[in-house]
């Protein structure tokens, strides 16, 4: 089949399988798909009350039976592959009831496996009958297209969403509800929306600015709707018109202003070079405890390093960048570049030379980036 050139930002609509031979490889940078569940229900579901619940009976998530569903998803699977980056990874999404089987396929097609991922639904469904635990959450299986490849990820920009915290493996985040969910006549426009909190944290998670998103499966645009709100682009594939209707004017209504690129980037510090502390100068004998700092080097504002490596100026303690964003009124301070010591000749110089000098010694490259606390 004829390999097409790729237009990102755009819907396709027809067969994933079909449009996906067509797209170049290694063109995309992250895919994320949330295939059919396969659910096999064998009779409606009622609740307590008497009324209908309204459940997954599409007619794309039937399969006539685990040979036939295999076949098909195998068959997206292994275009997936195919088209990811060398350092693109992917995303599925699914439930007890076919991400076994599409785990087993990923790995079947050689994906290397990277994380499985809890989503924890904060307002699941009940089991209205009673025969079952109640189905709080779906697997989403993280993978790089081959062991010992190279794959995105932003942890350190994940750890500082989370608080300073690494990001864990089990997400807490509601079911898509409200003026979010998308509605026809009152009653939601697909059976599966998932919640943008979602896929934030997927796309945030494992992307750059202006990557490229491909999902497969789009629905009703989540993928591409939070793609453009994070400066990514974005291609989806969906077979149903209605959904391409509502994903598109989804998608076209989202305004993103003309921000400067660095509001999107991620930080990965990975690639940051290593924190000099100040306690490595005092440990080091480059600066002694007793010894006096002076502010901007005025000898008039004075502080006395401490043996933990803090400065003590009249009652407050804290570090150089503490003790000088107290002096300064509460502004965020450098205290690499606004602390000065006195050499024996009596001349006032920056700490920062004696960091450097440091660094040098020990074969360590500052990062400024790194230097507020």
């Amino acid at each position: 089949m004829k390999k097409q050139k790729l237009h990102p930002d755009q819907i396709i609509l027809g067969d994933c399988i079909q449009i996906l031979k067509t797209i170049p490889e290694q063109s995309v940078d992250l895919i994320f798909a949330d295939p059919p569940y396969n659910l096999q229900l064998n009779q409606d579901l009622w609740r307590p009350n008497l009324t209908l619940v309204d459940a997954v009976d599409d007619s794309w998530d039937q399969f006539p039976n685990f040979e036939s569903y295999d076949d098909f998803s195998r068959a997206w699977l292994k275009e997936s592959r195919r088209i990811l980056q060398r350092d693109g990874s992917i995303w599925v999404i699914g439930t007890y009831h076919n991400i076994f089987r599409l785990g087993n396929l990923m790995q079947d097609l050689g994906f290397w496996f990277l994380n499985d991922i809890v989503w924890i639904k904060s307002n699941p469904m009940p089991n209205f009958r009673g025969v079952r635990f109640t189905n709080a959450h779906e697997t989403l299986i993280w993978a790089c297209k081959q062991k010992n490849r190279k794959y995105n990820f932003n942890y350190h920009a994940m750890k500082d969403f989370n608080g300073g915290r690494q990001m864990r493996s089990d997400w807490l985040i509601p079911l898509c509800t409200g003026a979010e969910r998308l509605k026809i006549d009152g009653k939601k426009a697909h059976s599966t929306q998932k919640p943008e909190a979602l896929l934030f944290r997927v796309i945030m998670s494992s992307t750059k600015p202006d990557d490229i998103v491909l999902d497969p499966f789009f629905g009703t645009g989540t993928t591409g709707a939070v793609a453009k709100k994070l400066k990514r682009h974005w291609i989806g594939i969906e077979n149903n018109a209605d959904y391409v209707e509502l994903a598109q004017k989804r998608i076209d209504s989202i305004k993103v202003g003309e921000f400067d690129p660095a509001i999107f980037e991620v930080q990965d510090k990975k690639s940051y070079q290593p924190r000099i502390p100040f306690g490595n100068l005092i440990e080091n004998g480059f600066l002694t405890p007793g010894q006096c700092l002076y502010l901007n080097g005025d000898e008039h504002i004075k502080a006395v390093i401490k043996s933990d490596s803090n400065l003590l100026i009249d009652d407050f303690t804290g570090s150089i960048h503490q003790t000088a964003k107290h002096l300064n009124g509460g502004k965020p301070s450098n205290g690499w570049q606004l602390w000065y010591y006195k050499t024996p000749d009596g001349e006032l110089i920056q700490i920062n030379e004696l960091r450097s000098e440091f660094a040098s010694r020990s074969n360590i490259d500052i990062d400024p980036k790194s230097d507020l606390e």
